[in-house]
């Protein structure tokens, strides 16, 4: 087996049409069939089930686009390292960051780990949570921040900061009589929330908030960043349900965040990291993100 029947293999199950497939790699049809067959014969499965009309993985072939993702991805890990290598770094953590965690935060937490510690290479992969999960046990990220504490098996979870649940309001808006706004009366208007997809955990923490009230939420519109949301909170689409923390850094003219009513609800940050020993890297970048963690391990 050789790195040019995986490219080719890669290349016909992420198009499932072998005359696109051939396109992407610039290469005739008959050679991409060629290999194809080459690597089941290898293999000794069949991996794609081909009629006229279509083409599709059989079960074996979706086992295998895993393990070829795998070599790939590792591959590319190589290159990164040796290129980080060259360039003078001594380590490289691979942060893996989702449900659009406050930029502000990232930004002093990033500082931080370049004054003390320049010589590690730092990473960030700006993905869905469910891909950050699958990185973490495949060892494609180091570390991880979400909005999300169901994360399953293998994957380790510490709590790190919260932030209160907001109504952004477009100003001059009726709701703004209310110093705290009641979510009965949030829940009157149509509203802008965040993806179910891009900000997973975000997103299941608002619905858990949501089914407290005895009233089914109208959505106007579901948004993958949270300057989009204020944009569309501002242009009157709906009252926006977000992070207080991320209006401050995505300050909007024509946006007025107001508190809600009773409790306050708080929207909780986690980092999540594989179960297996840290490096000496990502130790130290774990204290630096849970500073009261490292003062109670420095006192015992």
């Amino acid at each position: 087996m050789e790195l040019r029947h995986l490219r080719c293999f890669l290349a016909v199950a992420e198009e499932l049409h072998f005359a696109r497939a051939a396109e992407r790699l610039h290469i005739d049809q008959s050679p991409l069939s060629r290999a194809i067959k080459e690597l089941e014969s290898t293999l000794g499965a069949q991996l794609f089930e081909r009629t006229t009309r279509s083409t599709r993985l059989t079960w074996a072939g979706q086992v295998f686009l895993e393990d070829a993702r795998r070599v790939f991805a590792a591959l590319d890990q190589a290159k990164i390292n040796v290129k980080a290598a060259a360039n003078g770094y001594h380590g490289t953590l691979r942060i893996a960051v989702s449900d659009g965690i406050v930029p502000s935060r990232l930004a002093a937490l990033l500082a931080h780990c370049r004054a003390e510690e320049p010589e590690v290479e730092i990473r960030l992969f700006q993905i869905p949570l469910a891909q950050q999960l699958k990185g973490l046990r495949g060892d494609l990220y180091d570390v991880g921040f979400a909005q999300s504490n169901d994360v399953g098996d293998g994957i380790l979870v510490e709590p790190l900061w919260c932030d209160p649940l907001v109504a952004a309001v477009p100003a001059r808006h009726p709701l703004l009589t209310h110093k705290r706004i009641p979510l009965e009366d949030v829940l009157r208007y149509p509203l802008v929330l965040c993806h179910p997809e891009t900000c997973e955990g975000c997103a299941r923490q608002i619905e858990r908030v949501l089914r407290t009230v005895d009233s089914e939420p109208i959505v106007a519109d579901r948004v993958g960043t949270t300057d989009m949301l204020l944009a569309l909170v501002a242009a009157g689409y709906g009252i926006g349900l977000t992070n207080a923390t991320h209006i401050d850094d995505f300050r909007h003219p024509e946006v007025v965040a107001r508190p809600l009513a009773g409790r306050a609800v708080m929207l909780m940050t986690y980092l999540l990291r594989p179960e297996s020993e840290p490096s000496e890297q990502l130790r130290h970048f774990i204290d630096r993100v849970t500073p009261d963690r490292s003062s109670t391990s420095d006192s015992t």
